[in-house]
This record gives C-alpha cells, structure tokens and sequence, in this order.
C-alpha cells in the first residue's frame, strides 16, 4: 500500500510541475484565461497530494510501531526507497519552479499596480492608499 501511495503523490508532484509550467509559458505570453482556467485543478491536485502525504505518513508510522526494533531503511524495500527519493526530488523540482512562477507575478503586480496608481490617483489615508475624491480615469482636452 505504501509503494501505491508513494507512486501516486509522484504522480501529482509531476502534475504539478507541469501545470505551473505551463503556467509560467502563459504569464510569459500575457495569457492570464488558461492560468485562472488551471486553478482548481492545480488546488484539487494540491490537495491530493496533501492527502496522499498523509497516508505515506500513516503507513510509515504503521510500520515503524508494528517493527520498533528495526531501522526504517530495513522496513522499506528498494522500490519504496527509489520512490522517497524522487519524491524529495519532485519536490525541490517543484520549489525552483515555484520560486521563478513567483518571481513573475510579482513583477507583472508591480506593473499592473504601476499603471493603477498613475491613472487613478492615489494619497494615503493613515496606513491605507484610497482613490482621491474626483479621480479621473481618462482627461479629454481639446
């Protein structure tokens, strides 16, 4: 059962690469649609993972109460250890990928924020920005 959890949290962690990929390809391109299109997937197959990291983890304790005397690396067979280390793997596969997807969000809120804060003038209010009282998004002259 271990060995079949393992494979399938491998199997999300690999989905998950790929949507944020894919992701990343799209904000490169101005794509916003498929990336809010892609995020109840990326949640449902986030959650997955999360489920399937918790069974590992019941499974591994299992083990280790049933065999107190043993080492874990006695307990686990060559697969199961094959499977813990692409798993540690995926998942700094996926941190570097998630650091550079992050990376560009932020500097397209920057620029989105940017062109917020020149068309609809802003000044602070204690700790907080609010929109002057006349804000004029467009000026016609003639």
């Amino acid at each position: 059962m271990l060995s079949h959890h393992l494979e399938s949290a491998l199997s999300d962690l690999r989905s998950l690469i790929d949507i944020t990929k894919s992701d990343i390809a799209d904000i490169k391109e101005a794509n916003n649609n498929p990336q809010f299109d892609r995020l109840s997937i990326k949640d449902d197959k986030l959650k997955s993972f999360e489920q399937k990291k918790a069974m590992i983890d019941h499974e591994i304790s299992s083990l280790m109460t049933a065999n107190p005397d043993a080492d874990l690396s006695e307990l686990l067979d060559t697969k199961q250890h094959q499977y813990l280390e692409e798993l540690k793997t995926e998942l700094n596969n996926l941190r570097t990928i998630n650091r550079e997807y992050s990376k560009l969000v932020l500097a397209v809120s920057t620029l989105y924020n940017t062109f917020l804060e020149r068309l609809v003038p802003m000044e602070m209010d204690g700790y907080e920005k609010r929109a002057t009282k006349n804000p004029s998004v467009l000026e016609v002259r003639v």
